[in-house]
């Protein structure tokens, strides 16, 4: 029997929300404690103002290791506790074996962070993203490197469905603009063989569509200290120049490498509350997911407080609301191409370290 909208529980039991997040390698783990970060601090506001309903929320947390078998694992087994939804994800290969386990599983699961486009096999209504699809994003970095005059572009490229998808929106979309891409199979390049094949190709730019720190480090160092490639633009659309880490392994031959990141010139006033607050539990500078994590838990519990815990009526209820986040106004629609309700407001950005700055970005380019 379905729990009616809008019903309490006389017992003042929690409302739980299943938390997927990468906490351990070969997972980005920076990157998933900044996800955490979000989803705890939203938690602790909405707890503070009263919860759902009278209810707390409560943050039930699983690490995926950036493991999709993990994942499916930890959302049979938060099904079973009774989360009324699931929330969070950084990669993107992962959350697509997580929101194809929601689906059949029918639990409601808002995506934080993950963009590739196909993130669900068929259409379903139990899955909404509040990151901008790959295509969006990617289209918008290859236009950086077009009017910044890199049109011949290298990709030092790993094995996976995210890269592959990477590889192939930049090759159709330079291509048509007339650029060129060629890709670097980084199962079979060392880090110097990627220096003779830059060389040897005449490339503009080489974009880092590979793991970090391994090898994402070593390519960079490889390529700052060829003195044949001095010209070359370095980029890395995934993120990877964002983290904190990023900039203790490779100082300033980890500035002006250019990557997305989701966030607006200026943060609504929330986002600017929020931002200090994150600040102080990071003990550092909040990454966009962080921003993403936070926006996550305040629409779940916006959706928990309207239209109840059952979660048939949650994910009914994506294409009504209606929610102030950090970074605008969040709304959800289907969007052609993709098949779970998406965020089409997302803001992006093209960003970089500052050489003269590197604990500074620079914004380059925006959407």
């Amino acid at each position: 029997m379905h729990e009616p909208v809008g019903a309490e529980r006389a017992d003042g039991s929690a409302v739980k929300i299943g938390a997927l997040v990468p906490l351990t390698r070969p997972g980005w783990v920076e990157s998933g404690r900044n996800l955490l970060a979000g989803l705890e601090l939203a938690v602790r506001d909405v707890n503070e103002a009263g919860g759902i309903a009278g209810r707390p929320l409560e943050l039930v947390v699983r690490d995926t290791a950036a493991d999709p078998h993990r994942a499916a694992a930890a959302v049979d087994e938060l099904a079973l506790l009774g989360v009324a939804a699931l929330a969070g994800e950084y990669h993107s290969v992962v959350a697509r074996t997580a929101a194809a386990r929601a689906d059949a599983l029918g639990v409601p699961f808002l995506c934080s962070s993950a963009v590739l486009d196909a993130l669900t096999e068929q259409p379903t209504d139990w899955v909404a993203r509040l990151a901008p699809p790959q295509s969006r994003g990617w289209q918008l970095y290859a236009d950086f490197l077009l009017g910044a005059g890199r049109g011949r572009i290298a990709v030092a490229a790993q094995q996976s469905v995210y890269w592959s998808s990477g590889t192939g929106i930049l090759r159709e979309y330079v291509t048509a603009r007339g650029g060129s891409v060629v890709e670097l199979d980084m199962a079979a390049l060392t880090p110097s063989a990627v220096c003779e094949e830059l060389v040897e190709n005449g490339a503009t730019a080489l974009l880092l569509l590979v793991g970090h720190p391994e090898p994402a480090v070593p390519i960079v160092q490889a390529v700052r200290r060829d003195q044949r490639l001095t010209e070359i633009m370095i980029g890395a659309p995934a993120g990877q120049p964002e983290l904190a880490e990023w900039k203790q392994l490779l100082g300033s031959e980890g500035a002006a490498i250019p990557f997305l990141r989701y966030l607006p010139e200026r943060l609504s006033p929330l986002g600017v509350r929020v931002e200090a607050a994150l600040r102080e539990r990071l003990t550092q500078e909040p990454s966009f997911v962080a921003f993403e994590g936070y926006d996550t838990v305040i629409v779940l519990a916006d959706m928990l407080r309207t239209h109840g815990t059952d979660r048939r009526h949650i994910a009914d209820a994506w294409p009504r609301i209606g929610v102030e986040g950090t970074r605008g106004l969040i709304r959800f629609s289907r969007t052609p191409g993709i098949s779970v309700w998406q965020w089409a407001g997302t803001p992006i950005q093209v960003v970089d370290r500052d050489p003269a700055e590197p604990d500074r970005f620079r914004i380059l380019h925006t959407s």
